[in-house]
């Protein structure tokens, strides 16, 4: 009879385990699914994300996809993939591209998911890229490096920091196929890294890095660009002026008592190690 109800107890508490473990992911479930429905899906998960893929296999606006979703998010509340598609929409200037019908929906999706504040809301996401940028650029000066950033929300007007300049652009200049070739490359799993450009004379030495928010993709990109002539032609011929770049190069203004060495490190540059790769210690 004890046994018996030892074994009674025992299903009984595996029961209340189990109906506990389904309450707790049923309720799970349900917080994902009002999570969902409040604040929608990606929009690439719909069937009119408006980017196709060419046959070169390279990323283009679809303006006709673009016109379906504007339709569909004025019918149908989707707070992340309609402000997804607005931040699209603005990054490929997308009221020049529409007929003046068509810019009125479009205006009255911009208002209804408060499109002002997706751009005012990148430019404060980049604030703090920008300092790394101008801090980055300030602690190389003439040495022919330059270090930029693209808000990539506004291509018309994408430059908004600059360090060093070598390329003669401007603040508030545009970029042109920037945003088409980092998502390509993203698609590709490919970074835009150590690449050599040739523009006539011109030659530079370039790394792109795309600044990616998971509300909105790549919404920037930092810059570096060296320009190689500068050093073959004007720096290297001269042992006055290669001396004057490793001094531009090292110049530090300041100087603080920090230890960012490993401990090992620390210990060899004790006895007398000067660089990573000095093996005389």
């Amino acid at each position: 009879m004890i046994k018996g109800l030892e074994s009674d107890i025992t299903v009984n508490v595996i029961a209340s385990i189990i109906a506990s473990l389904v309450l707790l992911a049923a309720g799970f479930l349900w917080g994902k699914y009002k999570e969902r429905r409040k604040f929608g899906r990606n929009l690439e998960e719909y069937d009119f994300y408006p980017f196709t893929i060419n046959r070169d296999n390279i990323p283009e606006f679809s303006l006709k996809d673009f016109r379906l979703g504007m339709h569909y998010f004025l019918k149908n509340s989707d707070h992340t993939a309609a402000r997804q598609l607005i931040f699209i929409g603005e990054q490929n200037s997308v009221r020049s591209q529409l007929e003046p019908v068509e810019q009125r929906v479009y205006a009255q999706l911009f208002e209804r998911y408060d499109g002002k504040k997706i751009a005012d809301d990148t430019n404060e996401y980049l604030e703090n890229y920008a300092r790394v940028v101008r801090l980055i650029g300030k602690s190389f000066p003439n040495t022919g490096m330059e270090i930029l950033l693209h808000n990539l929300a506004d291509p018309a007007h994408s430059l908004i920091s600059l360090e060093n300049d070598v390329t003669g652009r401007h603040l508030r200049d545009g970029t042109t196929n920037l945003l088409i070739d980092l998502k390509k490359r993203q698609l590709l799993h490919e970074d835009k890294l150590n690449y050599e450009l040739t523009i006539g004379a011109r030659k530079f030495k370039c790394t792109t890095i795309p600044i990616i928010r998971k509300e909105f993709g790549i919404v920037g990109a930092i810059c570096i660009n060296l320009d190689v002539n500068y050093l073959t032609d004007e720096v290297m011929p001269s042992k006055e002026r290669i001396e004057t770049w490793f001094k531009s190069f090292c110049r530090a203004d300041m100087q603080l008592d920090e230890n960012i060495l490993s401990k090992d490190e620390y210990a060899k540059a004790m006895k007398g190690k000067r660089h990573f790769r000095d093996e005389s210690v």
